[in-house]
């Protein structure tokens, strides 16, 4: 039995004046319960693409059905779609309280204390926005949302106005708000340790077009092409000559996840490199060029034949600059495409 999708973005564009689609032709779904990034560099779309969902933009081709619901031409507060802006946009004249039942079909008082106590707030509703800090404003953000009882909540770089050190902390405990919610979310953000981190699955996106869509890990580990590798993390794109299971690389020998013939290309995280000190009698296969000490981890910058190949490790013998070195692979690597 095929489950209906919470959330269906089906062959969505937008253009603003005669140059190229802001977004061109986007199909995505969002189960009830998960969080979808969307992920890309500044002007690929995905804030315009959040727009359409919530009914701020009007798509020029395409339809937005939320639970087999067609919303494409529905006023946004119709839809039944929350929004989290970036700023906030909590109403400064407003106590605490008040901000969370605007919009709220129960405006009953304990309403704004029942979904105030459920992002740890309780106590709070008669302060105002001025009086909180950046993490607890988003808080009341969220709690207004969650108080419109909507189907999926939107986030616009929910995590930008806080600094770094509350950053990661507030994710956490937001992400675990979300999903004892059961709400669907899809938000948007260019942090990739933020998109990886926080979401059940990422959709890259560039020039307006969806790249690649899928769990996180899986992204992460086997992107479509390099593009998508750099862009979610620091990565060696490596060329080579495929003959079977194997690949004949600057490196030496690699295993493939799946057969090959001719020359492939590849990302290989820096994590996933071992590297060691060449014995007497064995053949190095590169040259620490540089050391960068991070105090729990060394970032290795090694020299293999001209190509310049960075490696992660924690913790074994440190190796210094101009240490003749083997480099090996863990696991097996899925080439591009």
């Amino acid at each position: 039995m095929t489950v209906e999708p919470l959330l269906s973005l089906s062959h969505l564009s937008r253009s603003f004046g005669a140059g190229q689609a802001v977004v061109d032709d986007l199909s995505l779904d969002l189960a009830a319960g998960e969080i979808l990034a969307l992920i890309g560099p500044s002007g690929c779309g995905k804030t315009t693409t959040l727009r359409m969902v919530a009914g701020f933009e009007t798509p020029d081709r395409g339809q937005i059905r939320l639970a087999g619901r067609d919303v494409t031409g529905i006023a946004p507060e119709k839809r039944g779609i929350g929004m989290v802006f970036q700023d906030y946009a909590l109403f400064p004249h407003m106590t605490v309280a008040q901000n969370v039942l605007f919009g709220a079909a129960d405006r009953a008082p304990a309403t704004a204390a029942r979904y105030l106590e459920m992002v740890g707030l309780a106590g709070y509703g008669a302060r105002f926005p001025d009086e909180l800090s950046g993490g607890q404003q988003q808080r009341v953000a969220l709690a207004r949302s969650f108080a419109a009882a909507p189907a999926v909540i939107l986030l616009d770089e929910p995590f930008s106005n806080l600094d770094a050190g509350l950053r990661a902390r507030t994710r956490r405990e937001i992400r675990a708000l979300l999903k004892a919610s059961g709400i669907g979310i899809l938000f948007v953000t260019h942090d990739q340790e933020e998109a990886l981190s926080f979401a059940d699955r990422v959709a890259v996106m560039k020039d307006g077009r969806l790249l690649q869509c899928g769990p996180a890990a899986e992204v992460y580990d086997r992107p479509s092409d390099p593009f998508v590798a750099g862009f979610l993390g620091r990565t060696n794109l490596i060329t080579g000559e495929a003959r079977g299971e194997s690949c004949d690389t600057v490196l030496g020998p690699i295993a493939l996840e799946r057969p090959a013939s001719g020359p492939i290309g590849f990302s290989l995280r820096p994590e996933r490199i071992a590297i060691r000190e060449a014995g007497a009698d064995e053949p190095a296969r590169g040259r620490v060029s540089s050391v960068e000490f991070k105090g729990h981890d060394l970032t290795y910058w090694v020299d293999c034949n001209g190509t310049e190949i960075q490696v992660d490790q924690m913790g074994g013998p440190r190796l210094s600059e101009g240490a003749e070195v083997v480099l090996s692979v863990t696991g097996r690597v899925a080439a591009f495409g």
